[in-house]
């Protein structure tokens, strides 16, 4: 190694956001850069839970009138300055997958021509995809992929949406998303991006860049827990009277009128469907609530300075051991590194896991490495090279235990 546990030390000295970890729990001995994944779960959470629960227990259906029932909205509203969003532009719902056919439902509906063709990028998270040829199937709308890295603008022609990743899952590649907004809206269609790998991890400015349409999720930079729920944007310039296809009864005008037709919510409450779980709610409300305090800038200087430092740390056994380095320039880079060895990737994913260095691992290949700057110091990033090139280097992998395929990578 060319960086010396003196320097990093020097570095989380330094470190204007190394008193966020003591907000967060992890197991002793763990090295975490799963983050991008699934976040680590804040000190706060439990006894938001526990606290909910006994709300349940001692109010039993009292509590919808005590928080649970304005929940989408209230965590919306806390959420918006992380995006760049403003007051009544996002509501926290369902997951990713249903706010994007909900989208597409919505932007479709409002155009006045004919145009109903809808575009995926190819290499995106796969959900995002099916869920779009889902639409299609069932509204009559043709679907189009666009291959992964092709010059966007070559595809435009008659498509009305397209569903955009921020941040890459795989490669980590960060989008230009002003000028592509600016692109798309040139060309007569709507972007719907998504912030799954981009929100909580840097810099997000949705009104800034003129983005009229956003989903997200909760459960990795942001730290809301396991299937925590997701969040929906939409500009404010953009919300009117027009339906999205999933009608539910939280998304009528008024809930519990219990009218026999159906009429939206004239806000962005009309992006919700049915009832929600109040206990997840309340673990992600207490982690949104140290957003408040976070400068997204500073995380974003720290997580790059971390990716560079285990990257560093790493690039001199790259070649020779055969992985190759697919992570963009720290200008195209969102918060992870990303590395591929297509015959060993898995197993020294799991030998690393084996230590307590917790990656994690897509097909084919593909080794992922998250940095989460609220939680992770300078410190954890260099041991957590240390072992990675320990493995490496003594084919601790190899070991046959570590090749035992589990069912979630």
């Amino acid at each position: 190694m060319r960086v010396s546990l003196d320097t990093v030390r020097e570095l989380d000295r330094q470190d204007p956001l190394a008193d966020f970890k003591r907000h967060f729990s992890l197991p002793e001995g763990v090295l975490y850069l799963d983050g991008n994944s699934l976040g680590a779960q804040p000190v706060a959470a439990k006894q938001a839970v526990d606290d909910s629960m006994e709300q349940w227990r001692t109010q039993l259906i009292k509590g919808w009138n005590q928080g649970w029932f304005d929940a989408p909205e209230r965590l919306g509203n806390l959420l918006a300055p992380v995006i760049g969003a403003q007051h009544g532009e996002v509501v926290v719902t369902d997951n990713i997958t249903l706010n994007i056919f909900k989208l597409l439902g919505y932007v479709l509906d409002k155009r006045q021509d004919d145009c109903r063709t809808v575009l995926s990028e190819g290499g995106n998270f796969p959900t995002d995809g099916y869920i779009a040829q889902g639409y299609c199937r069932v509204s009559g709308c043709e679907h189009r992929f666009m291959p992964e890295g092709d010059d966007l603008a070559a595809h435009l022609e008659g498509v009305a949406v397209v569903v955009l990743s921020q941040v890459n899952y795989r490669t980590g590649k960060l989008r230009d998303m002003a000028a592509t907004t600016q692109l798309v809206h040139e060309h007569g269609a709507e972007v719907i991006w998504d912030l799954a790998h981009s929100a909580g991890a840097l810099p997000v400015e949705l009104n800034g860049v003129g983005a009229r349409y956003a989903v997200g999720c909760t459960y990795k930079y942001l730290n809301g827990g396991p299937g925590a729920p997701a969040f929906l944007y939409v500009h404010r310039d953009h919300l009117d009277s027009t339906w999205q296809p999933l009608s539910g009864w939280h998304g009528h005008t008024s809930p519990f009128a219990f009218q026999a037709d159906y009429a939206p919510a004239d806000d962005i409450s009309r992006f919700r469907t049915g009832t929600h779980s109040a206990i997840i709610y309340a673990a992600l409300e207490a982690s949104l609530a140290i957003w408040a305090e976070v400068d997204m800038q500073v995380v974003r200087d720290k997580s790059l300075a971390m990716s560079n430092l285990f990257r560093e740390c790493l690039a001199d056994i790259f070649e020779s051991h055969g992985i190759e380095d697919i992570t963009p320039a720290v200008d195209q880079r969102g918060s992870q590194v990303s590395l591929i060895d297509a015959q060993n990737g898995y197993a020294i994913v799991q030998a690393l896991i084996a230590r307590g260095v917790i990656g994690d691992y897509r097909e084919p290949g593909l080794m992922r490495f998250g940095f989460t700057p609220l939680y992770l110091s300078y410190e954890d990033v260099w041991q957590a090279a240390q072992h990675f090139r320990e493995v490496v280097e003594s084919g601790e992998y190899q070991n046959p235990e570590f090749h035992v395929l589990s069912a979630v990578t």
